[in-house]
């Protein structure tokens, strides 16, 4: 198992556990990887996904032997096609970076809604500097998140970034003390999962629907969406009526 899988009140962990390649990505671990991201795709159990590195990196992008050594993906896209599965997961997902966060691992940060960094992370795509093409999303990804002008700047220069530059560039959304960390993720993941995870899930999807649509489209599709409570929303008010009357309060 090259990534595992931790759930608890509503969080499902993934975590890359290659720490002695720095989670360097390899077939394996995106074939275990996909298996998860499709399972939760069909979960209804979990509101929010954080994805993380174990030990002293979050990836340090696609590991060099493996393309060295003609590593074959199940099928010829497979990669690319994981990260797209991972940013259509139906519930928030969160990427929490320690340590290096380069090129194919960047790629796959970039495939998460919300990034959370330690402010002594390395952020940074190095395409570039070992002669590769951007197959797994970094053109279109990067831009969306820092702009067109300031990814090309990170992409000709192979620039490397810590946390606190990330964050102030946009690239990331958040970046906290190392040791600060697990518990600012934590506390993220909470404060997503407290809300109604119906109400997120219907966000998520018309924020993706939107983005290939112009303006007036969205706020028509928006419009037609039906009036009331997403299903969980409406189970959780019923179940405060239901004990505020045995209780006898209003």
């Amino acid at each position: 198992m090259l990534v595992t899988r931790y759930d608890e009140d509503g969080v499902a962990t993934l975590t890359l556990d290659r720490p002695d390649k720095l989670n360097a990505i390899n077939i394996p671990l995106m074939v275990d990887l996909r298996r998860h991201i499709d399972d939760l795709a069909r979960d209804t159990s979990v509101g929010c996904v954080v994805l993380t590195g174990a030990g002293r990196s979050f990836c340090a992008g696609h590991d060099l032997e493996s393309i060295a050594t003609g590593e074959r993906a199940p099928s010829r896209h497979f990669e690319p096609e994981t990260i797209d599965a991972l940013e259509a997961l139906p519930m928030p997902t969160i990427a929490k970076i320690r340590g290096h966060c380069f090129t194919g691992g960047l790629e796959l940060a970039l495939g998460c809604d919300l990034l959370i960094a330690a402010e002594d992370a390395q952020l940074g795509d190095t395409h570039g500097q070992w002669g590769l093409a951007p197959i797994w999303g970094m053109s279109v990804r990067l831009p969306e998140r820092v702009g067109r002008a300031r990814a090309k700047e990170l992409m000709f220069t192979s620039r490397r970034i810590d946390g606190r530059k990330a964050e102030a560039i946009g690239l990331i959304d958040r970046a906290v003390p190392a040791d600060e960390l697990d518990a600012s993720t934590d506390a993220l993941a909470a404060e997503i999962t407290a809300n109604s995870w119906g109400t997120n899930r219907i966000d998520k999807a018309l924020l993706a629907t939107h983005a290939d649509r112009s303006r007036s489209d969205a706020l028509l599709i928006e419009r037609g969406l039906p009036f009331g409570m997403p299903e969980d929303r409406k189970e959780r008010m019923s179940g405060r009526g239901s004990n505020k009357a045995k209780d006898g309060r209003a």
